[in-house]
């Protein structure tokens, strides 16, 4: 029978433990935070900006309780985080200080993957330094090629996940004909989820970034944008076809209609002061929390169908989590491999939000409260 380890909930959620550590030669602050644990198991990506700090990670920590949770993982959230003081001279040394100092963690069932400011092979930089592999652990899923390679072929599943649930609620919808989709951010998550559900035949009508939001109610050309994007997601306005339109500001995209919005950026992309400006009927927040609490309670209540982040920004964790937790199958190749998790995923994502749908439509003011209560998991 599984244990979890939880703290009570607080205003500031109280983790299990939070610990700082000392990074030799850099000038940056650094912690990680365990909200839970189960049967010794812990899990969450490590992110690295100018203003992450346990009070943050402390909320990114309780969020992957409830995503591993809510696809019946027996693992519990974490988080770690890098806040530099100033500019890094030397990037892969900060990676391999930071392996060094987690090793005890990582070797002791806290997983650190990565999350915004860090990517994959920052990750592989620093499991290099602890000496650790993830297919080595007792229990882990057996892989036929080493965790990097694997990863690849998985690299866009969070997008994946994010697409299947606005599919799912298109579908719910009973409309029949193409979608006009905004997608707010433009990383690996949003590029994914725009490549996603352009194949299935919907329009990307506009794609905003740091800069701003490109437009072409006709369609992007989603494969040529994501050729003229750089890897954090930028897109270089030179090489946009003529047909798009450019809009500055951080929330342009707020004023295109459309019948879909991902988010798939920073947190608060809608708050309270912005419900009145969406359009659309569905959201889907492929990125944490980009929606406040409040903001989401407003949306629903003025009849949009919101897809919360707990339940479809999760194909990331939920592949590494399966592969800790043995719960992927073993002895396969690498092509059937991935073709079980996306279908397991894909079917995880799809039941939690047919029953979010139903819990909103019967009056629920907090659906995901309920599907973790059945979980046994505070919210």
């Amino acid at each position: 029978m599984n244990q979890t380890l939880l703290r009570n909930e607080t205003a500031t959620p109280s983790p299990l433990f939070s610990t700082s550590l000392s990074l030799p030669g850099f000038d940056a602050d650094s912690w990680v935070v365990v909200d839970s644990m189960v049967n010794g198991l812990a899990m969450g990506g490590t992110r690295m900006t100018t203003t992450v700090d346990d009070t943050e990670l402390s909320f990114l920590a309780r969020g992957m309780t409830h995503k591993l949770a809510l696809v019946d993982l027996p693992i519990g959230g974490a988080k770690a985080g890098i806040r530099p003081r100033g500019p890094i001279h030397d990037r892969k040394a900060l990676m391999r200080t930071f392996g060094r100092v987690t090793q005890p963690l990582l070797h002791g069932g806290v997983y650190l993957g990565c999350d915004q400011g860090t990517t994959h092979p920052d990750r592989d930089e620093f499991f290099a330094a602890a000496g650790y592999d993830i297919a080595t652990r007792p229990g882990a899923t057996r892989l036929d090629v080493n965790w990097p390679e694997f990863w690849r072929t998985m690299v866009d599943i969070t997008g994946f996940g994010v697409a299947t649930a606005a599919l799912g609620a298109i579908r719910a919808s009973g409309v029949r004909k193409p979608q006009r989709i905004v997608v707010q951010g433009f990383g690996t998550v949003g590029r994914a989820a725009a490549q996603h559900l352009a194949a299935q035949g919907h329009i990307i009508v506009a794609v905003a970034d740091v800069v701003g939001t490109v437009e072409d109610p006709a369609g992007l050309p989603i494969d040529q944008l994501i050729r003229c994007t750089s890897t954090a997601g930028t897109i270089d306005r030179s090489k946009l076809p003529t047909s798009v339109r450019v809009h500055d500001g951080d929330r342009a995209w707020l004023k295109i209609d459309s019948d879909v919005v991902v988010l798939a950026a920073g947190a608060g992309a809608i708050d309270d002061i912005h419900v009145s400006s969406v359009s659309a009927g569905i959201i889907a927040e492929g990125g944490n929390m980009s929606c406040t609490k409040v903001a989401r309670g407003m949306l629903r209540n003025a009849g949009h169908t919101v897809l919360p982040d707990v339940v479809v920004n999760v194909g990331a964790a939920a592949v590494t989590g399966s592969i800790i937790a043995g719960v992927a199958p073993s002895g396969q190749t690498t092509k059937q491999l991935s073709a079980w998790l996306r279908d397991w995923i894909s079917g995880k994502i799809t039941r939690n939000c047919e029953t979010i749908q139903e819990l909103s439509a019967a009056g629920n003011p907090d659906p995901v409260a309920e599907l973790l209560a059945a979980r046994n998991i505070a919210c």
